[in-house]
Formats: C-alpha cells, sequence, structure tokens
C-alpha cells in the first residue's frame, strides 16, 4: 500500500490547489483582480453606506413600471459610493444599496421622497390652491383630495413622460453673459402630451409640482415641440441643478414613499471586518490544533482540505456575487464549524473499523461508506433551514442564509472527496500505523432511555424559565421580548463619542435633548466597554435625522462617519414578525416531512421535531432573558438564529438516528429498542460532543472579538448549540423510544 512517489504527487496536487486558491484569494486573475477577496461584494454594515427601501403608494404596480423604476433610480444613483445596487423586493418594493457612501445625508437628498413629479397648467391649478387669494402659485402645498382632482384632469406630462433634466450653464443670446436653465427631454409619448399641453397654455405658465409642492412656475411663450425644453430664469447653477434633481427624482413611473432606511458609518464597517476576520482565524487556528490532537493523522487531512475549503469559500462567494454582510461572515465562521462534523463522522467511523479489526484499506473504505447517509441526510435539512431562510428573509439575513448554504454544500464536497484525497496521500507516504488513526474504545453503554425522565426535569426547568421572562418582560416592558427596531419600527441611531465624553454621564443629557427636539421621549441604551449610546424614537424623517446627527456632531465632537442610523416603518415590522414565525413553522414542516421520508418511520420525525421545539425553546430562553436584563433586544438576526439552530440541532440528531436504523438491522431478533436506542446513543456522543465544540469554539471566538452588533446574535447561537448537543443525546434517541414502546404497549422489540 505504501507508495512514496505517490504520495507525494497527492500532496504536492494539494498543495498546488492551496497556493492557487491562497493566489487567487488575494491577487485575482486578469486586469479585473478576478476572484480576489477583496472584489467580493460588501454589504452595508461592513463597508458603510446607505441603504433606502421604497414601496409603491399604488396598489399593486404592474412588473414593467417597477422594472422601469428600478432602471431610473440605478441610472439616477450610479455616480454615488461603490457599486450601488438597485433592486426588487416583492411586487411592490425598491431596495437602493449604496456601499461606501461617504456622505449620508447627501445620498438621501440626492434619492429624495421619490414623489411624483407633474406639469400642470397655471390655469388649471389656481382653483385647487389651498390659498384660493394668492398672488404667487410658487411652493403653495396642496391640500391631499385637492391633489387628485387635478392629478386626474389637468396634468400636462407627468414624470413617466420625462426622459432627462439637467442643469446646464450657457452663454446668452448676445454672448455677453452667462445664463443657467433646465435643459428637459421627452419621451416619444411625453413629447406628444407636452406640445399639446404647451399650445393650450401659450402665453400663460405651468406648474411643476412635486409631491403635491409647487417647485417653479415658467412662463410658455408658445408651443413646444420635438420633445426637449429648457427652463430659464435659474439664479445661478446650484439653482438650476436643484430643480433638475427634482424633476429627476420625480421622473419616476411610480410614486414611491420610504419605510426603511439604514445608515452606516465606513469606520465601523471596517471595525466589524477586522474583528470578525481575527475571530475566524484564531477560531480556524483553534480547531486544527484541536482535530490533530484527537484525530492524529486524519485530523491533519482534516485541516489541509479545511484550508482549500476556505479557499474555495472565498473564490465561490466572489464568483456568484454575493453580498457579504455581519452576519453572512458568522455564517461563514459556522459553516467552518459545521464542516469539521462531516469529517468527524468519518473520522469516528474509521476508529470503529479499525478496533473490529479491519485492515486500514477496509476501514477507511467502509468508513467513508457508513458515514455517508448521516453526513447528506444531516447537511439536506441544514440546507432546508437555508433555503427557506433565504426565501423570507431580505437583506443581511439572505445574506447569512447565502454564506451558510454555499458553507454547507462545499463543506460536504470538502469531506467526502478532499479529506479523502489528502488521508490517501498521507498513507501512500508510509502513515499506515494504527497509532496514527486511534482506535475507537467499545463505548460505555448509558442508560439514556431510563434517565429520559430526569432528562425531562431539566427540559421543564428551561420552560419555567422561558415563560416566566415572557410573562416578566411582559410586565416590565409591556412586551413578552426586547422588540428591536425590526420587530416594532421606529428610528435608531448609534452614536460613538470620543475619549472626551462618557456615554454613561451624558446620557440623560442626551435624552432631554432628543425630547425637546422631536417631543418625544426617546429609548436611550449604553452599549457597554464602546462609549456608544443608541437612541431610539419612533420615525424620523431625513430633515429629522440630519437635525440629530448635527446635533451630536456640534454638542459632542462626534465623527459623523462614525453615526448608524436606521428607520423602519410600522408595516415593515409587522411582516418580519409574520415573517419570523411562518419561516420556522415551514422549515419544521419540511424537515419533518424530510425525515419521516428518510427514516419511512413518522416516529422518528415527531420526536426530532419535539426535541427541535426544546431547541428553539433554549434559544428563546436566552432572549427572554436577556431582554429582561435590557442585554439583547430581538431584530431580523432572530429569524437567522432560529432556523440555523433548527438546521443544526437536527444535523446531530439525523446521525443518532442513523445509528439506530444502522443497529436495528444488525442487533439480534428479539434486543428491545431501549437496548438499541442505549448503545447508539452511546455510540455516537463523542461525536455530538466534538461537533458541538468546534462549532462552538467559532462561534465563541465571534462572541469574544466581534463588534457589538454580532454578540447580540452569538450569544443566543451558543445557547443553541449546547441546547442541540444535550436534545441529540439526551432526549431525541430516547424519547423515540418512549414514543414506540406506548404505541406498541411497552412491547417495541427488533
Amino acid at each position: 500500500m505504501k507508495n512514496v512517489r505517490k504520495g507525494i504527487l497527492y500532496i504536492l496536487l494539494c498543495v498546488l490547489a492551496i497556493g492557487g486558491l491562497g493566489y487567487i484569494a488575494f491577487a485575482g486573475l486578469g486586469a479585473q483582480h478576478k476572484g480576489s477577496t477583496k472584489n467580493i461584494r460588501l454589504g452595508l454594515d461592513l463597508a458603510g453606506g446607505v441603504s433606502v427601501t421604497y414601496q409603491a403608494v399604488k396598489d399593486k404596480p404592474s412588473s414593467q413600471q417597477m422594472d422601469d423604476t428600478v432602471s431610473k433610480i440605478q441610472k439616477r444613483i450610479e455616480n454615488l459610493g461603490e457599486e450601488p445596487v438597485v433592486y426588487k423586493e416583492g411586487s411592490n418594493r425598491i431596495n437602493v444599496d449604496i456601499p461606501g457612501a461617504k456622505d449620508a445625508d447627501a445620498v438621501l437628498e440626492k434619492l429624495g421622497k421619490a414623489g411624483s413629479i407633474l406639469f400642470v397648467e397655471e390655469q388649471d391649478l389656481r382653483p385647487f390652491l389651498e390659498d384660493p387669494d394668492a398672488t404667487s402659485i410658487v411652493k403653495q402645498s396642496l391640500a391631499k383630495d385637492q391633489q387628485e382632482l387635478y392629478d386626474a384632469k389637468v396634468v400636462i406630462v407627468d414624470g413617466s413622460d420625462i426622459e432627462k433634466a439637467e442643469g446646464v450653464a450657457g452663454s446668452n443670446k448676445t454672448g455677453t453673459a452667462t445664463e443657467y436653465y433646465v435643459s428637459l427631454e421627452f419621451n416619444s409619448e411625453g413629447s406628444k402630451k407636452f406640445a399639446e399641453g404647451t399650445k393650450k397654455a401659450a402665453g400663460s405658465n405651468i406648474a411643476i409640482v412635486y409631491d403635491g409642492v409647487v417647485q417653479s412656475n415658467p412662463r410658455v411663450e408658445k408651443e413646444i415641440s420635438g420633445g426637449k425644453a429648457q427652463i430659464d430664469g435659474q439664479a445661478n447653477m446650484e439653482e438650476a441643478e436643484e430643480l433638475a434633481s427634482t424633476i429627476r427624482i420625480g421622473a419616476l413611473p411610480l410614486e414611491l414613499k420610504e419605510i426603511r432606511s439604514n445608515v452606516v458609518g465606513a469606520k465601523l464597517g471596517e471595525e466589524a471586518i477586522r474583528t470578525s476576520l481575527i475571530a475566524g482565524v484564531i477560531g480556524f487556528i483553534l480547531i486544527v490544533l484541536f482535530m490533530i490532537a484527537i484525530y492524529r493523522i486524519p485530523g491533519l487531512a482534516a485541516s489541509i482540505a479545511l484550508v482549500i475549503y476556505v479557499g474555495a469559500l472565498s473564490l465561490t462567494l466572489n464568483a456568484f456575487d454575493v453580498t457579504l454582510t455581519l452576519p453572512g461572515v458568522a455564517g461563514i465562521l459556522l459553516s467552518i464549524g459545521m464542516a469539521v462534523d462531516a469529517n468527524v463522522i468519518i473520522f469516528q467511523r474509521i476508529r470503529e473499523e479499525l478496533a473490529a479489526g479491519s485492515s486500514l484499506e477496509t476501514s477507511m473504505k467502509n468508513g467513508f461508506g457508513k458515514a455517508l447517509s448521516a453526513i447528506l441526510d444531516g447537511n439536506i435539512t441544514t440546507l432546508i433551514a437555508a433555503i427557506v431562510l433565504m426565501m423570507m428573509g431580505s437583506g443581511t439575513v439572505a445574506s447569512f442564509a447565502q454564506t451558510l448554504m454555499i458553507g454547507v454544500i462545499l463543506s460536504m464536497i470538502t469531506a467526502l472527496y478532499v479529506t479523502r484525497f489528502v488521508l490517501n496521500g498521507l498513507i501512500l507516504l508510509g502513515f499506515q500505523d494504527e497509532k496514527f488513526y486511534g482506535r475507537a474504545k467499545e463505548a460505555k453503554v448509558v442508560p439514556f432511555v431510563k434517565n429520559f425522565s430526569k432528562a425531562a426535569i431539566i427540559v421543564v426547568v428551561f420552560l419555567v424559565v422561558c415563560v416566566g421572562s415572557l410573562i416578566a418582560n411582559k410586565s416590565s416592558i409591556g412586551t413578552i421580548l426586547n422588540y428591536g427596531l425590526d420587530f416594532k419600527g421606529g428610528t435608531s441611531t448609534t452614536v460613538t463619542f470620543g475619549k472626551e465624553y462618557v456615554a454613561g454621564d451624558i446620557k440623560s443629557d442626551v435624552s432631554a435633548s432628543v425630547s425637546e427636539m422631536f417631543s418625544q421621549t426617546p429609548e436611550i441604551s449604553e452599549v457597554k466597554n464602546e462609549n456608544t449610546l443608541t437612541v431610539k424614537t419612533t420615525v424620523l424623517d431625513k430633515e429629522q435625522r440630519a437635525k440629530l446627527s448635527q446635533y451630536f456632531v456640534d454638542t459632542y465632537k462626534v465623527d459623523e462617519t462614525t453615526i448608524e442610523s436606521e428607520t423602519i416603518s410600522a408595516s415593515v415590522s409587522n411582516e418580519m414578525k409574520k415573517d419570523a414565525v411562518v419561516s420556522i413553522i415551514i422549515a419544521v414542516v419540511l424537515m419533518l416531512i424530510y425525515i419521516a421520508i428518510r427514516f419511512n418511520d413518522i416516529w422518528f420525525g415527531t420526536s426530532a421535531i419535539i426535541a427541535l421545539i426544546h431547541d428553539v425553546m433554549i434559544v428563546l430562553t436566552v432572549y427572554a432573558v436577556g431582554s429582561f436584563l435590557g442585554l439583547i433586544s430581538v431584530g431580523n438576526t432572530f429569524i437567522a438564529c432560529m432556523l440555523t439552530i433548527l438546521g443544526y440541532s437536527i444535523n446531530a440528531t439525523i446521525v443518532t438516528f442513523d445509528r439506530i436504523r444502522e443497529n436495528k438491522k444488525q442487533m439480534k431478533k428479539g434486543t428491545s429498542l431501549e437496548e438499541v436506542v442505549n448503545a447508539s446513543v452511546s455510540q455516537t456522543i463523542t461525536r455530538n460532543i466534538n461537533t458541538s465544540l468546534t462549532t462552538f469554539i467559532m462561534i465563541f471566538m465571534l462572541f469574544l472579538l466581534g463588534v457589538s452588533s454580532l454578540r447580540e446574535f452569538t450569544v443566543p447561537l451558543m445557547a443553541g448549540i449546547l441546547g442541540g448537543a444535550f436534545s441529540s443525546i439526551c432526549l431525541t434517541g430516547p424519547l423515540w423510544c418512549v414514543i414506540k414502546n406506548k404505541v406498541s404497549n411497552n412491547k417495541a422489540k427488533l
């Protein structure tokens, strides 16, 4: 079996793969550096920038109207930030993401409210003014019902008819001075409408109305045909650009309203990347050391395969243009921890085969073969959770789902093929002695079924704590959980202060100032150890948000680039609550169906789902207690956390079920189900503990070194991992046995 030359070739190929992937990851290919990790698209929470979500005012807009609106907004912002992106969300919403935007207020001003622009003949407009005696129609507001009236009857052209609007500086007719004007171009339909309208309005004025307010009322001397026009009389270039910008903002096929916005300082994003990378590197090193210490040569092979996995993951993220967010980074680190899982299953199987007296070659073959079904089933159920999360979530949650899904698929391929390839190479080099692999000790059979009642008591204790915390929260804060902005709507502004001020000392002053500014009592919390305050209010418009930011800059000399702002309307937050519940139910039902079909036993699925409810309850308990102590808020990542635990825990459960299924076929006729379950759980306990430990290491490092927003995500995740380990060992198998015995009147045997 020893073949040093062939073994060197195997290892050399692995080194070349690592080198090639490393080069592409750091340097990329070609002039565009394709494949380089620095070209991975970063979300706002990592790159900083501005994100706005608009909703069409019109009910049930057509797909064509939505596409046209997306196209026009994309053109308007193409020079802002780094690779701005505009995309549809559902059937009536448009997201605008501008990573790297330095001046958030300028971007929001550029985007504007995205209301409608209308050209109306002055004599038709005058009867509908709020003040019928007004001598000037410029900047006179219109009542809503009046606006609807003239919208339907007297509009010459609207935003859908306008092709182009820009401020221009040019010489006057005599060439003696510079004049400023707005140059307009209309589409074919708009050209006809404008020609007819200006023919009728010749000798009078046309009012340009944006979002119910008259912006300008230029005089029309004669009919204007040909699809081009200009608005003269602008005082300077700035005034011309401002009017042109207003026309462009309103020149959309649909009127839009802002329902969600997010402003993230670039410096905060840089800090998030830096700390996450450090956490990832340290966690990765600890996992490698753990794997080599526990599994020796197979652990070394798995570590080499993990390096290739990380390179392939970064290349895949780049190739598929995945937008990487902070939860997405957490998804990557979680997938690295989970990548170890398949290797652990395989290595435990190899050790068992060696203990049974098989040769190393046979043990390798049988180990990979017997581990295959558990690996496939476990990863498919995790993918179910990721797919549901990607379909139901949006923004950062969708990014988490994408990275987790890609990570799970790559980890499965890496474990089944790359690890095997590396391990074969090491064997060919001469690492054939059993001492390099270890032999599984005969598992001491623990009476898990007999002790099920004790495990149930622990579950009841946690249930009491969970329910008690929810009731206490309802009594103290008015809701069962401390809902964050995502789930209750409003505006959240996070400010990091310099050394001159201590956040805790100025908290009351900030509260008093914000109350005076906006006539409401803000909810202010301090981020421990970061000299940061988070100010939560009801929804503020962009002018109010700018005013609040300027207050911190002027009063406390805060660096404006470190100020984060997020606004979510109540309608969006209600949808998020609904999506959270629906997505969890869908994931659970799909998992139940898959397990029932795969194991041909509905009670396997039933006990698995009951155990999953326990795992979700553990996570919910952490959120409830954290809410009571004011340490955790429940936001959009709550969905990601819950579904991740569902997918992760079911993975461990399936390994146990897979062993029960195998032992049912191999054990003697007449053996009780209790004996089968006790033996199966005892045989898989090492795998469950080792896998939970490696995943826990990764998430713990992220908790230890990551930014505050990630800690709120990682704490419940760590609790869920520990709860999942407990349920996969102490609950699922014994519960299945108890149910089967009850169904068969305590006579269930093989």
